[in-house]
């Protein structure tokens, strides 16, 4: 039933937001609308065509951003809409090297298995459509596209890579953009991480990482790779661009040395010449920019407390100085440019400054102001952020950035600590919505670069190895005291949030210092340095050992006994502090079981927990109503226990939304990861009968709800069963049909049908095969599904009440999704038995529980009646509509 759903139905629903409270307290500025910082931006991410006619942007459409393209001249109303995402926004895009196409990716529900999308910017909607046509073309499922390439000698060409053959690693193909043919350049079967190109789009160098972790640059012969550079697993070395005689290509390094640096690299000889480092000596090379019209290296650049920039060309750097004196203070970011270069989109930004875009015409000097970032966002109100250093328990300098509220003297604040991600990254001075959100709630905000934060040095960054929970957390905690021993922190009064290694930390922090907080925010952060690794994806297979060598290596007694030490789940008992726990459903860096093992060991302790898990999302979250909803909770959570200030509810939509995300721990089961080769089917208790049922159903998404009535029929076909789902839409009749063997219940073929939709499928011999067909276009469907599928399709939940049903009765079988096409695992159990009541009836019922055994988001309950094994309740969690909920009941 819910995987109908999913198929044929797709709506939408803008609601107004409510307004702030405007609640003032203690000199601190008006309590600015979370909206402004966390919904959608009006306009954000312009780009410049490479002819310099056209600006694409991002903007919302249904409440999704989406993008957008209009003439230079006109006004931004006049854009017209390219792409229309409804599920998630448009994360990213790009031009075309001639201006015909825009290309972007996207996932599915934050899975990370990009598909790369191209539209034509200068075609026109069909009739009745609100966009012109967008192409799929790498139409993969279960397959993560990089790109590597976008050649300037063939603008028709992107060079990419795709792990359909092995999820670990990406073979090299070239992709024709108007036609969306791949060719295959390179199979990699050598541990091949990226590719180096020739400005005449020639394959010239490939890194590999080799078995011990270490990299070697390797360049590309006709007919074999020869090794002509590497450099340590704890040293970088990264061809960045070929100079235009394709003899020698610039390189960022540190072999040997403590800060990275630009040196001059030679292919053939494998010698490098030195081109510069900092001339401060303190911090590591930042980065290059060069001429797309010469092709010359214009400017370099290096990150000390903020970035600057030291030019190489006379005309870029007098025309960058000229942009620095008409913004004074701020940053400005040198955007895309025309390919003649005359034309910059730049953006001039500060910490209280989410950024201005601009039009810079170099010729005339003439700036044409383009949109504001967040253009509501009163930046009267928004806080200074500062640099500061600290020293950690081993005397090690710490560099932090320190934001204080407005209006209020910095004296026995609130405070909250901010770890960054990574952890092998940096947190660096500018607008920070976080660090400004909480500070217009009154709270001191300290993000710590603590060790192993890159861009510091070598040392730096190594003095983080296999200190996970130790010295890499002392960072953060002798944070706190820094701003305790200031004055400026109340230590009764101190919160810790963060995200990925941040929530790590933040698990950290509340697991080893339990005296520490006084309440704590985990957004998708690993609890288990174990299961952690043992989870990461294949496609990360090339750092793993990066990973153990820097973490642990849970290989070996002695890594192993160190990752469980670091791993806050084994302290779980030594935590007091409050916890909010946030996790995406589909995250495939750390999955759902991080967050759901923390949150079962605080309940079980009888210790209170909160937890919100996102149907919708992967590693963080992508869709502002999730966004909004988790720091309503949050702000709301960290008021509570910290004293700061909160804006009372939201918008109906991200109400509605933080209902259906937060969970109950007391339903948290802990999903017990099943071997796929130990999937069998279940053996039925009965047969299906030849009946027909009817059901009312309820469909809620967000604040939107939907009545429909669907039937099942089940029907003798001799051999087999045909179990027939037909529900009217509004979008028109929809019918699934599935085709089941006798006795065991088997699937053997699926057939649904709706408007211009239509699948067919037949399960044999443990394969899928069969097409979707949509607006008459067909597309080949052939998956390996491991073994048989059961309870699937139409008629799937009277397969489950054919079951042996008993209290304390489990199974585990397989479904196969089609619109993934990923097959899923699914654990099954009998929960107990309850009264329940719907328009058929009062009946005594096993309440059937339905999960992922794979990770998945998945969720079920089924209710079938102990007697006459009828199912007459049926309750769902629909993920892949954005964790609508479903509601089935039997009429008659």
């Amino acid at each position: 039933m819910k995987k109908l759903l999913y198929l044929l139905l797709c709506s939408s629903l803008l609601i107004p937001l409510t307004k702030a409270q405007d609640k003032n307290s203690a000199g601190l500025p008006a309590l600015i609308d979370r909206d402004l910082f966390f919904g959608n931006p009006e306009i954000a991410a312009a780009e410049l065509s490479p002819n310099g006619q056209y600006i694409a942007f991002l903007k919302p459409w249904k409440d999704t951003r989406n993008v957008y393209v209009k003439a230079v001249g006109e006004p931004f109303s006049a854009a017209r809409l390219l792409t229309t995402e409804t599920k998630r926004p448009v994360a990213g895009y790009f031009w075309s090297r001639d201006s015909k196409f825009i290309l972007y990716a996207k996932d599915n529900d934050g899975d990370e298995n990009f598909n790369v999308f191209a539209v034509d910017p200068a075609s026109r909607p069909a009739a009745g459509a609100d966009a012109p046509p967008s192409r799929d073309l790498t139409g993969l499922k279960g397959v993560r596209v990089q790109i590597y390439e976008v050649p300037k000698s063939d603008p028709d060409l992107v060079y990419i890579g795709l792990n359909d053959r092995d999820k670990a690693w990406h073979d090299l193909y070239k992709l024709k953009i108007s036609t969306g043919e791949k060719t295959l350049v390179r199979k990699n079967t050598e541990r091949l991480t990226g590719w180096d190109f020739d400005l005449k789009g020639n394959p010239r160098l490939a890194t590999r990482s080799a078995e011990n972790g270490d990299t070697e640059i390797l360049r590309v012969d006709a007919d074999k790779f020869t090794k002509v550079y590497s450099c340590s697993v704890f040293e970088s070395c990264d061809p960045l661009r070929f100079l235009p005689d394709g003899k020698r290509a610039y390189m960022q390094t540190n072999k040997g040395t403590d800060l990275v640096s630009l040196v001059l690299f030679d292919p053939e000889t494998g010698n490098t010449e030195n081109v510069e480092s900092d001339p401060l000596n303190k911090v590591d090379f930042g980065g290059a920019t060069f001429s797309e019209a010469t092709d010359e290296l214009v400017a370099t650049s290096y990150y000390y407390d903020r970035e600057k920039k030291y030019f190489r060309n006379k005309s870029f750097g007098a025309d960058y100085d000229w942009l620095e004196h008409h913004f004074p203070g701020m940053e400005i970011g040198m955007g895309s440019r025309s390919l003649d270069e005359r034309y910059w989109l730049v953006t001039a930004s500060s910490d209280t400054e989410p950024g201005q875009t601009l039009l810079f015409d170099r010729k005339t000097r003439a700036l044409t102001p383009q949109f504001r970032i967040r253009e509501q966002l009163p930046r009267q109100d928004l806080a200074q952020m500062k640099s500061v250093t600290y020293k950690s328990s081993d005397g090690l300098e710490i560099p932090a950035y320190l934001t204080l509220p407005r209006g209020v003297p910095a004296k026995n604040l609130p405070t909250l600590i901010i770890p960054h991600g990574g952890p092998w990254g940096r947190d660096g001075w500018g607008y920070n919505g976080l660090a400004q959100f909480f500070a217009n709630r009154g709270y001191a905000v300290l993000m710590p670069n603590f060790r192993a934060s890159t861009g510091y040095g070598r040392k730096f960054l190594d003095a983080g190895n296999r200190e996970w929970g130790r010295k890499m957390q002392d960072d953060i905690t002798w944070g706190v005291q820094y701003l305790v021993a200031e004055g400026i922190a109340d230590p009764k009064r101190v919160g810790i949030l963060g995200g990925s290694y941040g929530g790590y930390a933040t698990l950290a922090g509340v697991a080893f210092t339990p005296d520490l907080y006084a309440a704590a925010v985990d957004i998708v952060g690993p609890s288990n340095l174990i299961t952690l690794l043992d989870s990461i994806p294949p496609y990360w297979e090339a750092i793993r050992k990066v990973f153990y060598l820097r973490m642990g290596d849970p290989g070996t007694p002695e890594g192993k006994a160190l990752l469980a030490e670091r791993s806050p789940l084994n302290s779980a008992d030594k935590i007091k502090t409050l916890l909010l726990v946030a996790q995406g459903a589909n995250d495939p860096r750390v999955n759902r079981r991080e967050a759901e093992q923390i949150v079962v060991a605080l309940r079980d302790r009888g210790f209170p927990v909160e937890y919100i898990l996102a149907p919708d999302e992967g590693h963080g979250f992508a869709r502002p109503v999730n966004n909004l909803a988790l720091f309503m909770e949050s702000e709301k959570f960290l008021a509570e226990h910290l004293g700061g200030r909160f804006q009372q509810g939201g918008s109906p939509e991200s109400v509605a939304r933080l209902k259906e995300i937060t969970v109950d721990p007391k339903t948290v089961v802990v999903a017990r990861k099943v071997d796929a080769g130990s999937v069998g089917v279940p053996k039925p208790a009965a047969d299906l009968h030849a009946a027909t049922y009817h059901y009312q159903v309820k469909l809620e998404m967000g604040a939107q709800k939907m009545d429909l009535k669907v039937s099942t029929g089940i029907q003798d076909g001799g051999g087999s069963w045909t179990a027939t789902e037909q529900m009217d839409t509004p979008q028109g009749p929809a019918v699934d049909t599935a085709t089941i063997e006798k006795g065991s219940l088997i699937l053997r073929k699926r057939n649904v049908k709706q408007g211009p939709v239509a699948i067919d499928l037949d399960f044999a011999g443990d394969k899928a095969a069969g097409k979707l067909t949509m607006n008459g276009q067909d597309t080949p469907i052939a998956v390996d599904l491991g073994g048989p599928l059961f309870a699937d399709a139409a008629g799937g939940d009277l397969v489950i009440a054919c079951l042996p049903l008993a209290e304390g009765y489990s199974t585990t079988f397989r479904n196969f999704d089609v619109q993934t096409q990923k097959v899923k695992l699914l654990q099954l159990s009998v929960a107990g038995t309850e009264k329940i009541t719907v328009p058929a009836g009062s009946f005594d019922a096993f309440r059937v529980e339905i999960s992922s055994a794979d990770g998945g988001a998945d969720k079920k309950t089924v209710w079938v009646t102990r007697d006459s094994h009828q199912v007459v309740k049926v309750s769902a969690v629909l993920a892949s509509m954005g964790g609508a909920t479903m509601t089935q009941e039997l009429v008659e």
